[in-house]
């Protein structure tokens, strides 16, 4: 054992489980809330938001400030234009970030966060929706508020009842609850989510085969009838180590791939036909599917190269290495 796991106390697991059982009975407060008359105003506050010229600013400070910025952030990558502003730095021009025709969510807990004065009479001066999130029903923020998420009262899983813990959390869920409800509203879509998310694995394995495929003159095609001879030297040729056979209509046929090669070594293989040696019905995917799909076909039947196939006819080929080097393995 590390000893530095040795000096921890024996029931800090104890502790872990009694933190994790507070937060899950906040987020089952907060549940049954919605179930009630918290259900009206997070339906208000969709449609508020959902009517917006502008840009959602949420703002908040402390641990609230930081779920604040999360939101934001969750809101901008799901389709809701969104922006954090410091509640603090708010009172210090950042006020200037927020326009007529967005509208505010403030956090705080209790709802009586002086550094959110500024803000607030922001919104109040200039007829600026202001929409609370916060436990405090009769606070200066819920008072002020044309919508007021009420957050239920549960107890925070610090043993001192100081440290937000179950609050933020609440927080954050609810949050969460406005942005995907608001990208389902949207009809926000997984090509939608990839305009945000270009980068990384994400952004990769929302990616269509399209996007990737080799089309035209860079397909390995020979027709039906031709000899081995031309095959090879077409596989030699593209270099994804299989060749298509297509009918005479267009319509792919079959394959042929290194491995095909392989099983008719023995026998007389130039002499041969392309329809002798091929397999039939190939493993295809159609342009518009994602890469992930792709690559789950590729690593399932064992194979390199994949053809792209539309009505039959081949459009594209992918091959294994287009499927690393973007990132979605």
């Amino acid at each position: 054992m590390d000893k530095d796991a040795m000096l921890i106390r024996p029931d800090a697991m104890q502790s872990a489980l009694r933190t994790l059982t507070a937060e899950q009975g906040g987020l089952t407060a907060l549940a049954e809330a919605l179930q009630n008359g918290l259900g009206g105003t997070f339906a208000e506050t969709l449609a508020t938001i959902h009517g917006l010229e502008g840009r959602v600013i949420v703002s908040g400070v402390g641990k609230s400030g930081h779920i604040a910025r999360k939101i934001a952030a969750t809101l901008a990558s799901t389709g809701t234009p969104a922006y954090f502003v410091h509640a603090a730095e708010a009172n210090h021009g950042d006020l200037g970030m927020v326009t007529r025709h967005d509208a505010i969510i403030c956090l705080s807990w209790s709802g009586e966060a002086r550094e959110l004065g500024g803000i607030i009479s922001y919104a109040r001066r200039f007829s600026i929706p202001l929409i609370a999130i916060t436990a405090g029903a009769t606070s200066a923020l819920a008072r002020e508020s044309d919508i007021v998420l009420l957050l239920p009262r549960a107890e925070e899983a610090c043993p001192h009842g100081l440290a937000p813990t179950t609050s933020s959390i609440m927080q954050l869920a609810m949050g969460d609850a406005l942005a995907v409800a608001l990208l389902e509203t949207r009809g926000f879509t997984a090509d939608d989510f990839r305009d945000f998310h270009p980068g990384g694995k994400l952004g990769a394995s929302l990616t269509r085969v399209r996007d990737i495929m080799h089309t035209d003159e860079r397909i390995p095609l020979v027709s039906s009838g031709s000899s081995m001879r031309e095959a090879i030297v077409k596989i030699s040729q593209k270099g994804f180590g299989c060749v298509g056979i297509v009918r005479s209509d267009g319509r792919l046929a079959g394959i042929i791939t290194d491995g095909d090669l392989r099983r008719h070594i023995q026998s007389d293989l130039l002499a041969m036909r392309v329809d002798e040696v091929m397999t039939a019905t190939p493993k295809t995917i159609t342009a518009d599917a994602l890469a992930a799909t792709a690559l789950t076909i590729v690593n399932d039947a064992a194979i390199t190269a994949l053809m792209i196939v539309e009505d039959e006819k081949p459009v594209g080929i992918v091959h294994l290495h287009d499927l690393l080097r973007l990132g979605v393995a």
